[in-house]
């Protein structure tokens, strides 16, 4: 069944949900037989009061799903924690939606900062790579210990501390900005280089054959119907109206 969400910045008004949204995030952790960082009401409404949140309802004002955003290292990391849909609009695609939203407040509100992510659900690492996230090490990421505290209600905690921290059953995942920027540079020069390329081979390419043509094929109709023959089934419109312009096939389709 579809259903039709209206996803935007969660507020004031909002804050009813907060129960809610705790609660279905510790059972969607004990479903996944996984941990999770429990959150009170109180720090979900304070969310909302920051405007660090999105919230997702339906058309006819259900809570839909939800997730916030927080910040460490003086804002030079942030983490979209607390993802969450409602167990009868799940499978729609509404995570997706969630979490992309979610990461464009997170680019507005800081866009210099790294945007990371530990998690050990196999959805929500496709959601973060095709944002552009990348799997990095634990030691790629935030060492703000009031980041860490958080971990402390996982039932995971223990293996995450056995393995100073180094490791754990969540795989970290990051969005570089600079690294983003420097691939989108790249990515256009290349696109660049590869244009100029081709149009230095087209015009090469029209040069030789433009001489080869006004020598060769002159006073020879026949050749030349043969030149306009293949010109029809050139795709390179660019190179095939440059002959056109030539006189002796002008004249000759006259």
């Amino acid at each position: 069944m579809s259903h039709s969400y209206i996803i935007s910045l969660a507020g004031r008004e909002h804050q009813h949900f907060a129960e809610t949204i705790c609660h279905q995030i510790e059972l969607s952790s004990l479903e996944r037989g996984t941990g999770i960082a429990k959150r009170t009401p109180e720090f979900i409404r304070q969310k909302m009061t920051e405007g660090k949140a999105v919230i997702a309802l339906s058309e006819s004002g259900e809570w839909a799903g939800f997730s916030y955003i927080e910040s460490w290292n003086e804002d030079k990391f942030v983490a979209n924690s607390g993802l969450i849909v409602a167990p009868q609009f799940r499978k729609n695609g509404l995570s997706k939606a969630i979490k992309r939203e979610i990461f464009n407040l997170s680019r507005k509100k800081y866009p210099h900062a790294k945007v990371f992510s530990l998690t050990t659900g196999p959805a929500v690492m496709k959601i973060n790579s095709d944002l552009g996230y990348r799997p990095v090490t634990y030691s790629q990421i935030t060492d703000d210990e009031n980041f860490w505290k958080g971990c402390q209600s996982c039932v995971n905690h223990q293996i995450l501390m056995s393995k100073e921290r180094k490791n754990c059953l969540c795989t970290a995942l990051v969005y570089d900005p600079v690294l983003h920027e420097q691939k989108n540079v790249e990515t256009s020069e290349n696109n660049e280089n590869k244009i100029t390329a081709i149009q230095k081979m087209d015009t090469s390419i029209y040069e030789n054959v433009k001489n080869a043509v006004q020598l060769f094929f002159k006073s020879n109709s026949k050749n030349l119907f043969r030149i306009s023959f293949l010109l029809g089934r050139n795709k390179n419109e660019a190179i095939k109206s440059k002959f056109l312009e030539l006189p002796v096939l002008n004249n000759y389709n006259k």
